[in-house]
C-alpha cells in the first residue's frame, strides 16, 4: 500500500484528492495539510511514501518547502500538483528535489499514474510538460527562473493593475476564480511584490500598463 499525504490550502481540493487517492487500488491517503509549515510537520509525523504538494501556500511557496520536507523524510517522494506550466518553474521544482510534476487540470487517471510512478522511484512529468521542458532552451529557462511571466500571467497582472478583483478577472478571462487566485499568487511570488501599488509600478515599467 502506497501512503499519500495531501497538501493544498483549499479544503475542498484536499477532499477531492483524498477521494481520488482512496478510490485507487494500492493507494491510501494518510493525512492532509493546508500550509507549508504544517506539511513539514505532517511528513515528519506520518512519513508518507508520496507527498502530493501544491505550489501556492498561504505561508509561502511549496517549492521552497521541499528541502525541509525531504530533510525530515529523505526516503519519501514529492509530487508537485500545480497550475503553473512554465518550463522554468518545472525545472525549479525538479532541481529542488521533486520527483514529479503534474498540472491541476490533469485528469484523475494522470494524477494516480504520477503517484504510482514516483512511489516506484521514477520521475514523472505530465507529457506536455516534458515536451515543453525539452523544447525550452537554456537562456529561456534562466529567464523564467528569474521571474519571467507567462502570457496569461501578464494578462492577469494587467487586470490586477487596473484594479479588478479575482472574480472579475476570472469572468474576463473565462477561467475559474481559483485559477485567478493562483495566477495572482504566482505573479506576486515571481516578482517578489506585496501590494497592488508594486504591481502597478512593474506593469508601467514593462509597458504592460500605460500611464493615464
Amino acid at each position: 500500500m502506497t501512503t499519500v499525504l495531501i497538501v493544498d490550502d483549499h479544503a475542498v481540493v484536499r477532499a477531492g484528492l483524498r477521494l481520488l487517492v482512496d478510490n485507487a487500488d494500492g493507494l491510501e491517503a494518510v493525512g492532509e495539510a493546508g500550509t507549508a509549515d504544517e506539511a513539514v510537520e505532517r511528513v515528519k509525523e506520518l512519513a508518507p511514501d508520496v507527498t502530493l504538494l501544491d505550489v501556492v501556500m498561504p505561508d509561502g511557496d511549496g517549492i521552497e518547502a521541499l528541502p525541509a520536507i525531504l530533510s525530515v523524510h529523505p526516503e519519501g517522494k514529492v509530487l508537485i500538483l500545480s497550475m503553473e506550466d512554465n518550463p522554468g518553474y518545472v525545472r525549479k521544482a525538479l532541481n529542488a528535489g521533486a520527483s514529479g510534476y503534474v498540472l491541476k487540470e490533469a485528469v484523475d487517471t494522470e494524477v494516480v499514474r504520477a503517484i504510482r510512478e514516483v512511489a516506484a522511484g521514477r520521475r514523472y512529468l505530465q507529457p506536455e510538460l516534458g515536451m515543453r521542458l525539452v523544447d525550452s532552451d537554456e537562456p529561456e529557462a534562466h529567464k523564467a527562473e528569474k521571474g519571467q511571466l507567462s502570457q496569461r500571467e501578464r494578462e492577469v497582472l494587467r487586470l490586477i493593475a487596473l484594479g479588478h478583483t479575482n472574480p472579475e478577472i476570472a469572468e474576463r478571462l473565462v477561467i475559474s476564480v481559483r485559477t485567478a487566485e493562483t495566477h495572482r499568487a504566482n505573479i506576486m511570488q515571481k516578482l517578489q511584490v506585496r501590494t497592488r501599488a508594486d504591481i502597478v509600478s512593474y506593469a508601467m515599467t514593462e509597458g504592460i500598463l500605460r500611464p493615464s
